[in-house]
């Protein structure tokens, strides 16, 4: 065995710039120690970090729960829906003038040939709408007429209050039935039950067999239609609108009368895709170009229009990146503050301690340390203040939307119902932001490095001489 063959003696492990882990880990024990002989301070110098960290983790959560809520009420609209709607061509004005009635929009044969498309149509709903007086007694009532199939309430989300919607023996037996309003039942029957009694409706009579139960105008989806006040609807089966009353209708309005021939007013076609996949909503695009191809050639007039409320989610979506991105410039704002206190204290420790820097020097301490050890202080009071914001935020987050239900069950149990409502409209949705969680937190170590770099260089130029001399 020659000299060769001996192994080499085992290097210390270093890290990187030259500085090994056992003085990395020295520096942090220092730190600690240091900022736990000046707590106060040391809290002070951190509150900006703590307020910055827990203010980004709150606000990106409130904010993605209020746009989630946003876009899941969107898509609770329908997003997957293609509307296709009737509509007056501007020309007809003159036609409808010397022909009385104007005839334009939608056709039955329309609505059969909707039904070739199979599966790629999950259900087609058809409506015709259109202004009628309804009478019960002496009592009259302007409403809103809608002829539908029994799949509207599932669409529009309807709910019922009392009794039923209409139902598919309905539409097959063309059953002289309807469904009233919350309002139109109030107008009709303002001191007694409407179920099981009759109305009158163009001549025709009608059973009640449900009241909708009462809810807020709504615009129509994609800002393509004006508020619906579903309050003033009567619902009545298509099948019977068909064949009792007709694709003519006339309506008296300022003391004239005039008539509209629409075989079918909208038609909603409920597409069978995932509205949270790109393939999905391509696959939802794609078929309301091949409605609009395939209207084109039958409506030279261009008397239909087609809404895709995908358009309205697309631009929520844009919205809330928008959204985002002002919150995290907002937040950051504070982490900057802190920041720059940080960096305050750091200055002011240098000084306090320039005495401590020329003995450390003078006893054989490099640059590099002296610039480490301040360098790793500024660093453990940023991590430990993002580690308390973080906890502060979650906090806050679970806090604040549970506040509302729970004081809202207080007042309830105090006999104090309105208070309770109201209690619960301050009711804030928060989804807690994963990703917010480790960039506030790495900001913040960030802050740290960048903000307390300047401090240590300043302390690891001072001479050893002049530090000593220091008083």
């Amino acid at each position: 065995m020659n000299i060769f063959d001996v192994p080499p003696a085992p290097t210390p492990v270093r890290g990187g710039g030259g500085f090994s882990i056992t003085k990395l880990v020295r520096a942090a024990v220092l730190a600690v120690r240091s900022l736990w002989l000046h707590k106060l301070r040391a809290l002070l110098s951190v509150l900006g970090i703590v307020i910055g960290t827990a203010s980004v983790i709150a606000l990106m959560a409130f904010g993605k729960g209020s746009m989630q809520d946003a876009l899941d009420d969107i898509k609770r609209q329908g997003a997957t829906n293609i509307i296709v709607r009737s509509v007056k061509p501007p020309d007809d004005s003159a036609t409808s003038s010397r022909s009385f009635v104007a005839s334009y929009g939608l056709k039955f044969r329309d609505y059969d040939r909707f039904t070739t498309y199979g599966n790629i149509i999950v259900r087609m709903v058809p409506m015709r709408v259109f202004p009628s007086e309804l009478r019960y007694l002496e009592r009259n009532h302007n409403s809103r007429l809608v002829a539908t199939t029994p799949e509207y309430a599932d669409v529009n989300k309807i709910a019922i209050a009392r009794g039923r919607f209409l139902t598919d023996e309905d539409e097959a037996k063309t059953m002289n039935v309807c469904v009233l309003g919350s309002g139109t039942a109030d107008k009709l029957f303002p001191f007694e039950d409407p179920m099981g009694h009759t109305i009158q409706c163009r001549g025709h009579r009608f059973l009640i067999v449900g009241i909708a139960a009462d809810r807020m105008p709504t615009g129509g989806s994609g800002g393509s239609q004006a508020a619906e006040e579903y309050n003033n609807d009567i619902y009545i089966p298509f099948s019977t609108c068909r064949g009792r009353i007709g694709s003519t209708v006339f309506v008296r309005a300022s003391g004239s009368r005039s008539g509209e021939s629409v075989e079918v007013n909208q038609i909603t076609l409920v597409v069978d895709a995932d509205i949270d996949t790109d393939d999905g909503r391509k696959k939802v695009e794609a078929f309301g170009n091949e409605i609009q191809r395939m209207l084109e050639g039958d409506h030279p007039k261009k008397d239909f229009a087609i809404t895709v409320p995908l358009d309205r989610l697309k631009e929520a979506e844009r919205s809330q990146e928008r959204f985002t991105s002002l919150l995290v410039l907002i937040a950051s704002i504070s982490l900057l503050v802190g920041g720059i206190g940080i960096m305050n204290i750091m200055l002011a420790t240098v000084t306090e301690r320039t005495r401590e820097i020329g003995i450390r020097r003078a006893l054989g301490g490099k640059q590099r340390d002296i610039t480490m050890q301040f360098l790793v202080e500024a660093t453990v009071q940023t991590a430990v203040g993002g580690m308390l914001g973080v906890i502060f935020g979650l906090a806050f987050v679970f806090i604040v939307p549970a506040a509302p239900r729970l004081l809202g069950s207080i007042a309830e149990r105090l006999s104090a119902p309105e208070t309770a409502t109201w209690i619960r409209t301050l009711y804030i949705p928060a989804i807690i932001h994963v990703k917010s969680i480790f960039l506030a937190l790495g900001v913040s170590v960030g802050v740290g490095i960048l903000f307390g770099w300047y401090p240590a260089r300043r302390a690891a130029k001072l001479d050893p001489i002049d530090a000593l001399r220091h008083d």
